[in-house]
């Protein structure tokens, strides 16, 4: 098993399971050390990750962001993801309010509830799992609440309520778009040394003092 292989496997674990950016920039800056150095000492990866390198992979993932984490952080996004929709609706219309209707927020409760299941548990849903599941969860709920419910605004929706929503998620959005920038402009860093720090929920340290 080859350095390249180790760290591809680890990568395309931690983006499966929802980690940011940022943290799998780190943590694939001190795995890349470690194998750096056990190759200077005549040792293979596996004498630094183990014989399933999943399972290295997945073990780090839980201890670097546990459920409780990923659960807060998708709280935050979601609001994000919605509030420009919301917003768009506003300035097409050229409203200062928007009538909310039960369809719509069912169509979005329902999508929010099986993105924020979905990537707290399996990672990124991706665009086409997304437009899936708008298609196959998400409309006949919206049709089903239309026909029982009719179209009679529950409330009106000021403008404010969008922006407010935007806010939670920057700090996240802006994170992750600062580490996909210094991904790009310093990935060679992966392939060479790099100042360690040791991350707490590593397993690594385990594994070397085996």
């Amino acid at each position: 098993m080859t350095r390249e292989h180790v760290v591809a496997i680890c990568k395309s674990n931690w983006e499966y399971r929802g980690i940011d950016d940022a943290s799998v920039r780190e943590m694939l800056d001190e795995l890349s050390a470690h194998l750096d150095d056990a190759a200077a000492a005549g040792r293979d990866a596996k004498d630094v990750v183990g014989e399933d390198v999943k399972s290295f992979a997945a073990a780090w993932a839980r201890a670097r962001k546990p459920l409780r984490q990923r659960a807060l952080r998708m709280a935050a996004l979601i609001p994000c993801v919605f509030g420009p929709m919301l917003l768009l609706s506003h300035l097409l219309h050229w409203s200062y309010e928007r009538p909310v209707i039960p369809s719509r927020l069912v169509f979005c409760a329902v999508l929010a509830i099986v993105v924020v299941t979905w990537e707290i548990r399996r990672g990124s849903l991706g665009f086409r799992k997304l437009l899936l599941v708008q298609l196959l969860i998400g409309l006949p709920a919206t049709f089903l609440t239309a026909w029982l419910t009719g179209d009679d605004p529950l409330f009106e929706l000021p403008l404010w309520v969008p922006l407010l929503m935007m806010v939670p998620g920057l700090p996240y959005l802006v994170a992750d778009c600062r580490a996909k920038s210094e991904s790009s402009t310093g990935s060679g860093q992966i392939e060479g040394a790099v100042p360690r720090v040791q991350d707490e929920g590593s397993p690594l340290g385990r594994i070397e003092d085996q």
